[in-house]
């Protein structure tokens, strides 16, 4: 099966015209955006997903943690599959499991918190990062 059989193109198409068409697009859009053409070009589209997403939950969903948990889970996971095929990316990956447990210790959730530290501790300790340097995941 040819990869490009599963993709929407007209929706690749709003997508790349909705980040060149407007000058400051909304986080909300960014992160639709961003959904989508991360099929098409994953190199370049996961790391501004796991920045959009984190920017999202901060500016959208302060107030609503489930949503903000379940945003910066989804950082985590593009950030994941960022090393997965860059495996020097390290800091973008620990930069969005720090935001990752920010949110854990607000909503209290400790087993999840664990394990969430014992990925970064071994991120860093196989030279993966800093936890102090941080990729910009401030959205702006």
């Amino acid at each position: 099966m040819n990869p490009t059989e599963n993709i929407n193109h007209d929706a690749v198409l709003r997508a790349r015209v909705a980040l060149l068409g407007s000058g400051t697009l909304p986080v909300r859009e960014r992160v639709a955006a961003y959904r989508v053409l991360v099929r098409v070009s994953p190199l370049a589209y996961l790391p501004l997903l796991a920045a959009a997403l984190f920017a999202y939950s901060r500016q959208e969903f302060a107030h609503r943690p489930g949503i903000a948990v379940a945003l910066r889970a989804e950082s985590v996971a593009a950030a994941r599959r960022m090393c997965a095929l860059e495996p020097e990316e390290t800091q973008l990956l620990l930069t969005a499991l720090v935001h990752y447990r920010e949110q854990l210790l607000l909503m209290e959730r400790p087993e999840e918190l664990a394990a969430v530290e014992a990925e970064m501790e071994k991120l860093v300790a196989t030279g993966g990062g800093s936890p102090g340097v941080r990729w910009d995941l401030s959205g702006a």
